[in-house]
């Protein structure tokens, strides 16, 4: 018998997720899907596929640390001898062999607690923001710090570490391994092909919302863990201040006074681009084009991260909880879709 049951998460993700619980149906996994209140149709698409659904109360935030939460429960109340679950977005399809593949890695190496692998955009040339994922997304295999939500998990590792935090509504992924490694769980991204993802991201507001929300992500980490031994998210939230905020103020502030000389502060981004330009070409290997299109994201993010920052700041000073950052919104339907051209993937 099989020791892996699959949970899937979701919100508004029409035809994706369709491909997505076809790619794990009819494989003798148990699956799970959690939806967090949609309106078109997710919820009776994935029952008519067989799948166990799950519908969150509204009354409740919801966040996709909730939503994988309560799909794990589920999956060990109908099948308590899962070992191993594979957590999966909507938005997102496994690659054929993963699941074995993933399984066998866990099998045989009982100090992982979770392994991932390579994720792919599946249309990185529909536009420069899928592109910018598409990278994202390929980070080295090896010894990690953290994986992102798309992986699969031991189930003891999960218990022990009380699974996501609820209340944290982007990076969730980062902070459940941050506690797993704690308990002296290693997180390991192996080499083969495990999901590709559909980002459908092609307006600059979409990238800018996506931005805010790992500025708000990377605030709250650092204020939950930035005076622990790991030091969460210090060094990103620092940056953010710096270049998003300390930089601009100080050079637009001072042009006055100083006659303008204080907007030569403004060339730090452009060296800051040009070494993360280097960075990219000589460490990742990547082209120079990529390269340039990825630092060039970079910069341009520490506005929107700022002012996520500052969401966050104020929302707990304040008391009120900020809500779930949706950058997409309801999913179109794609008419040229089907002659879509998909990544490949193959498990090595």
């Amino acid at each position: 018998m099989t020791k892996l049951g699959i949970v899937v998460i979701g919100r508004n993700e029409g035809d994706r997720l369709v491909c997505c619980l076809r790619s794990v149906a009819d494989q003798g996994f148990p699956v799970v899907y959690v939806d967090s209140g949609s309106v078109d149709g997710s919820v009776e698409r994935a029952r008519s596929m067989g799948v166990e659904v799950v519908e969150l109360d509204a009354s409740q935030p919801f966040s996709a640390a909730r939503a994988r939460n309560t799909g794990y429960e589920r999956l060990r109340a109908l099948a308590p001898w899962v070992s191993f679950v594979q957590f999966l977005d909507g938005d997102s399809e496994i690659v054929a062999g993963w699941l074995d593949a993933g399984e066998s890695c866990l099998d045989d190496h009982p100090e992982w607690g979770v392994v991932c692998g390579r994720v792919r955009e599946r249309f990185p040339e529909r536009s420069a923001y899928n592109r910018l994922a598409d990278l994202e997304w390929n980070s080295p295999p090896g010894e990690i710090r953290a994986c992102g939500g798309i992986c699969m998990v031991r189930a003891a590792a999960f218990e022990a570490a009380g699974g996501f935090n609820p209340s944290i509504i982007a990076a969730e992924d980062d902070e459940f391994c941050l506690r797993l490694r704690r308990l002296g769980w290693k997180v390991y991204r192996d080499a083969a092909g495990m999901a590709v993802h559909d980002m459908d991201m092609t307006r600059f507001s979409q990238w800018w919302k996506r931005a805010r929300r790992a500025g708000h992500a990377y605030a709250e980490g650092a204020a939950l863990y930035g005076r622990s031994p790991e030091r969460h998210f210090v060094r990103e939230t620092r940056s953010i201040v710096f270049w998003g905020m300390l930089v601009p103020v100080l050079a637009l502030g001072l042009a006055w006074p100083t006659r303008g000389l204080s907007l030569a502060l403004l060339g730090g981004y452009a060296v800051l681009f040009l070494k993360m330009v280097r960075y990219f070409v000589n460490q990742r290997g990547w082209s120079s084009r990529d390269a340039r299109l990825y630092a060039a994201s970079c910069v341009l993010a520490k506005f929107p991260e700022a002012l996520g920052l500052c969401r966050y700041w104020f929302g707990r000073l304040t008391g009120r909880r900020s809500p779930v950052v949706d950058f997409r919104g309801p999913v179109q339907p794609r008419p040229d879709s089907a002659k879509a051209t998909p990544v490949p993937l193959e498990v090595h």
